[in-house]
């Protein structure tokens, strides 16, 4: 298991992305046999070492074969990854990026997304950008990632749309919730699909973490301006035995309440979580006068901040709040899918180390697979465990023989 941290001093793209692995220690020849898998031909994939300042990187190249050059569109994109052999997380993890590239390009053009077609994005270089960034960080063996705020850089960049300011309205709308900034040359240095592609991966940006780095890789991107790395640099780490969690920085916001009609805090915490919050909590209190009322409290990513202050002063009858950063360490974890006769549940594992795990299937699936079938509920979460438990041994017994 490995940990990937993305230091965007430069931004960020699709082939900055497949540079960075490759010159992390990603087998450029594993690339482009595993890139096969996605059943498209129109393209010839190169790499090669170059300067960007004064810094030696890889530069990854997709040139796209005569007559490949044409738009795609999202339905296209959606069947070409899903017919493809690639493995499954790959699949998913690439659906998301196009699935978030269409949703920002439609809603700046305001064209529907099954309608739109892709011009920066989605052609076969952009495709191949996307799955071999994916598909690169399942052969590192990556786990978890993290990456630094984003330099989009400035001035404007020429588009099939027009002239356009830096960021393009594609790149700011997919910076939403995600820090950013703007240094060096007057350069798009932050493309939609570099945006698309780390959105994706994570939501833990800041710092570069803690950790003890076992490779180092910069990916070259295009352009090359004068005393300026234009190039995104890429920390692998692996992940010790005691790195079975994260520590992160987050903001507490709360706030004491004693006037609020007790109907209203369902929407309140839905508005909460669609705002950002990792969690809210309701706490019972006895305030001044003995009057009864309520801790609103609510953990949210420093990005969210903003966000949930808003929510909290327009939706509740609160005046103001109070911000506390607080450090949370949580446990690495994964959402898995069991097949019952009832229907499917969602399993949610998180890694304990040495091998160990935590196991809850998710509550809402057995409670909806519960009242389609009559069963009690606690029957339906104990069905999914032991189909989760039965699942895993019989992993592990074809692991066994597969050693022999």
């Amino acid at each position: 298991m490995s940990h990937l941290h993305f230091d965007c001093f430069s931004g960020i793209s699709g082939d900055m992305c497949l540079g960075a692995l490759v010159d992390a220690g990603l087998s450029f020849a594993t690339l482009k046999k595993g890139l096969k898998l996605l059943k498209t031909n129109g393209y010839h994939l190169y790499a090669k070492p170059v300067h960007r300042g004064t810094i030696q990187a890889t530069k990854v190249e997709v040139k796209v074969r005569q007559g490949f050059e044409r738009p795609l569109s999202l339905p296209t994109i959606r069947r070409m990854i899903k017919q493809s052999l690639l493995p499954s997380r790959v699949k998913t993890h690439s659906l998301k990026v196009f699935q978030r590239l269409a949703e920002a390009e439609s809603a700046v053009h305001g064209v529907p997304q099954t309608k739109f077609h892709f011009h920066e994005v989605g052609v076969v270089d952009s495709l191949v950008d996307v799955v071999g960034t994916l598909l690169g960080i399942e052969y590192l063996g990556v786990t978890s990632a993290s990456a630094s705020p984003i330099n989009v850089g400035s001035g404007t960049i020429l588009t099939a749309h027009g002239e356009l300011p830096v960021p393009g309205p594609a790149v700011a709308q997919l910076a939403q919730k995600i820090p950013i900034y703007a240094a060096g040359p007057r350069l798009e240095l932050t493309t939609p699909t570099g945006m698309a592609i780390i959105s994706v991966l994570t939501q833990n940006f800041g710092p570069l973490p803690p950790l003890t780095p076992t490779h180092i890789g910069y990916g070259a991107g295009t352009a090359n301006p004068d005393n300026w790395a234009n190039a995104l640099r890429v920390f692998m780490a692996k992940e010790s035995s005691q790195g079975f969690h994260d520590t992160e920085s987050i903001l507490e916001i709360h706030t004491t309440i004693d006037d609020l009609n007790p109907q209203a805090y369902e929407s309140v915490m839905e508005r909460l979580f669609q705002a950002g919050a990792l969690d809210v909590t309701l706490t019972p209190v006895i305030m001044k006068r003995s009057r009864p009322g309520i801790i609103l409290s609510v953990l949210v990513p420093d990005q969210g901040r903003e966000a949930v202050i808003q929510c909290l002063l327009q939706e509740t009858t609160t005046l103001g709040v109070r911000i506390h950063e607080v450090d949370r360490t949580v446990l690495h974890r994964r959402l898995e899918k069991i097949q019952l006769p009832e229907g499917k549940v969602r399993i949610k594992i998180a890694d304990i180390g040495e091998g160990r795990e935590k196991i809850m299937p998710e509550y809402r699936d057995c409670q909806s697979l519960a009242k389609k079938t009559g069963k009690p509920v606690r029957e339906v979460i104990d069905s999914a465990l032991e189909a989760y438990r039965q699942t895993t041994r019989g992993t592990a017994r074809k692991a066994a023989k597969t050693s022999r």
